[in-house]
């Protein structure tokens, strides 16, 4: 049993002659302490990895579009993201009911059938009686909390950037990769992430290599750590640091689905990403 659970989803549920990609998986205690991690590929395998893993009141972050109730375009959720931390260089993908990346919204109706309930506002997610469930974006996460230091951009750990050439923009993914794990390491976070309380995650202060699905490999679990610290940073500050994309009834948002669940973006925040622009 854990306290909060990480989850950086595969979007796609692969195909009959392809498998889905993987998925990074990190369990986390309230002091920071990394239980377990891994990987796991489909719907299916990361649901029992999660039942295996449920506490009384597991606080599960989900970077995956959970609830989807636009039949066509982008989520409230989703242009918020763009709009408050869009001076930071993030922005949301946008996903709709035609989306063929559906992962995440199978894996809610998984986690409804074992009890875990999904909360959309701080209230009730400090409220709840069992397990919940929330949907998170790691990026946010890391411009969201100033103590990581990222104040001008975000970290390019992720895609390679096409305006340089590929060797020098694999080096450069590299670099940002380290760095991050270093700030994560290091920084002064409250609540703590301790990374090297686990071999797994422990091995991501390596250095990296450029081979493009070995760094794939390890930043999946690098966000799986990301969305449980999000969870325990939620639970920890609430709506002091952390605002609720798409659940402002003052703005624009999409409606609810039929279990009366809003879409909805769990991110940190800085106080100039509350405005309506980042």
């Amino acid at each position: 049993m854990s306290a909060y659970l990480g989850v950086d989803l595969a979007w796609g549920l692969g195909t009959a002659s392809r498998a889905p990609n993987e998925t990074g998986l990190v369990a986390m205690e309230a002091d920071g302490t990394i239980i377990d991690a891994g990987w796991a590929c489909g719907v299916d395998d990361v649901t029992e990895w999660i039942a295996e893993h449920l506490g009384p009141r597991s606080l599960i972050a989900v970077d995956a579009s959970l609830v989807v109730t636009n039949p066509t375009g982008i989520r409230e959720a989703e242009r918020q993201v763009g709009q408050r931390y869009g001076r930071w260089k993030v922005a949301a993908n946008p996903t709709n009911q035609a989306s063929a990346a559906s992962a995440g919204s199978r894996l809610l109706d998984r986690l409804t059938a074992l009890g875990v309930e999904y909360v959309s506002d701080t209230a009730s997610m400090h409220a709840r009686t069992g397990p919940a469930v929330f949907e998170c974006y790691p990026y946010t996460t890391l411009v969201g909390v100033e103590e990581l230091g990222y104040d001008v951009e975000r970290p390019r750990y992720k895609r390679l950037d096409l305006r340089v050439p590929a060797a020098e923009a694999r080096a450069r993914r590299a670099e940002a990769f380290d760095e991050l794990v270093r700030r994560l390491r290091e920084a002064p976070l409250d609540p703590p992430l301790q990374l090297d309380s686990h071999p797994l995650t422990a091995g991501l202060a390596d250095p990296s290599g450029l081979h493009g699905p070995t760094h794939k490999h390890r930043e999946d679990l690098l966000d799986g750590a990301l969305c449980a610290w999000t969870a325990a940073f939620w639970e920890r500050h609430g709506d002091q640091r952390v605002q609720i994309l798409g659940g402002d009834p003052s703005l624009p948002s999409d409606p609810v689905d039929e279990a009366g669940r809003q879409p909805v973006v769990v991110a940190p925040a800085r106080p100039s990403q509350r405005g309506t622009r980042g």
